[in-house]
C-alpha cells in the first residue's frame, strides 16, 4: 500500500467515525435532548429507546463491531498464516476503527441513559477506547519491521545513514552550507530531555524550525526545487530518527506498561457486555428476531 492509497485509507475510516456519529446524533436529536423523565412521551420513544427497534439495533451491531475488531486483530497476531491478507500495522488500524465505530453505536444505543452494572461495561469500554488512542501513539513511536515487528535499539541504529555523506556525494553542497544542515540536524534532534510529552513538543517545534533553516540555506546554494524538497525529506527523516533513538528504551517500557492497563478493561468490559446480553435475551428482548 503506498503512501498516497494508506492516507485515503486512514481519512476514509476516520471519515465513516466521524460522519456515522454526526447522522446517529442529528436522527435522534429531538429524542436524545429531551429529559430523561420525559422521553416515554416522546412520539419516537418506542424506536430510540435501548430497547427499541432502533435502539436495540445500534447496540446490537456497535457489540458485533467490537468482538469482531478485538478477535480479528487477536487471530492475525497469533496466526502466522493471516499474513497474506496484510501487515500487522493496518490489521490494527482496522481494528482501532471498528472498535472506535462500535462504542459510537453502543453510546447511541444507550440514549445517553447511564446506571446499574451496565454502566460499568460502558465506562470500561471509554477507557478502552481512550487508552487505545494513547497505545497507538506509543505504537507508532517504536520503529518495526514491515511485518510489525519491534525494532531493537542495535536495529535502529543500523538503519541510520551518514547524512554528511549522502548530501555531499549528491548534492554538492558547499561545505559551510553542509556542517551548517548536519550541525542543525543533530540540534534539533538533541532538544527533547526532562519530561517526556514536554521534550517531544520541544523536538517537534525546534524540528520544524530546523526545516525551514535548512530550506532557506539550499535555496541560497541555487538548488532547484525538486533537490531542496529531497534534501528536506533527507533532513526530516534523519531528525525523525534520531528522536526516535533517544526515546526508543522509554516508549518500549511505556508500551508494556499500556498492556498492563488496557488489557484488564477490555476483559472487564465484555464480560459485562455478555452478562447484558444474556440478560436482555433472558428478559425477551430479541430484536427483529
Amino acid at each position: 500500500m503506498s503512501t498516497l492509497v494508506h492516507r485515503i485509507y486512514i481519512g476514509t475510516l476516520t471519515a465513516i467515525v466521524v460522519l456515522t456519529a454526526l447522522f446517529l446524533a442529528y436522527n435522534g436529536a429531538s429524542y436524545y435532548s429531551t429529559a430523561i423523565e420525559e422521553r416515554f412521551y416522546h412520539p419516537a420513544h418506542d424506536y430510540f429507546k435501548p430497547s427499541g427497534l432502533f435502539g436495540h439495533g445500534l447496540g446490537i451491531v456497535g457489540t458485533l463491531l467490537i468482538l469482531i475488531g478485538v478477535t480479528s486483530y487477536i487471530a492475525r497476531k497469533r496466526y502466522g498464516f493471516l499474513s497474506r491478507f496484510g501487515r500487522l500495522k493496518y490489521w490494527l488500524e482496522f481494528h482501532i476503527f471498528l472498535c472506535s465505530l462500535g462504542p459510537v453505536m453502543i453510546l447511541f444505543h444507550t440514549a445517553f441513559k447511564f446506571g446499574g452494572i451496565v454502566s460499568i461495561a460502558f465506562w470500561s469500554m471509554v477507557a478502552v477506547v481512550a487508552s487505545g488512542v494513547i497505545g497507538r501513539f506509543i505504537y507508532i513511536q517504536i520503529p518495526r519491521t514491515i511485518e510489525g515487528r519491534a525494532l531493537s535499539l542495535s536495529e535502529v541504529k543500523e538503519m541510520k545513514t551518514n547524512l554528511g555523506d549522502v548530501l555531499r556525494k549528491n548534492y554538492h553542497l558547499e561545505e559551510a552550507s553542509l556542517s551548517a544542515i548536519t550541525a542543525s540536524a543533530r540540534t534539533a534532534a538533541g532538544t527533547g530531555g526532562g519530561n517526556l510529552l514536554a521534550g517531544m513538543a520541544r523536538q517537534y517545534f525546534e524540528g520544524r524550525k530546523t526545516i525551514r533553516r535548512i530550506k532557506k540555506e539550499l535555496r541560497q546554494n541555487n538548488l532547484p526545487p525538486k533537490d531542496v524538497r529531497e534534501v528536506t525529506r533527507l533532513v526530516r527523516n534523519e531528525i525523525s530518527l534520531n528522536n526516535r533513538i533517544g526515546r526508543l528504551q522509554a516508549m518500549q517500557k511505556l508500551f508494556r506498561y499500556w498492556h498492563v492497563a488496557h488489557l484488564p478493561f477490555a476483559i472487564i468490559m465484555l464480560v459485562i457486555v455478555l452478562l447484558h446480553v444474556g440478560i436482555t435475551l433472558a428478559f425477551g428482548y430479541k430484536w427483529v428476531f
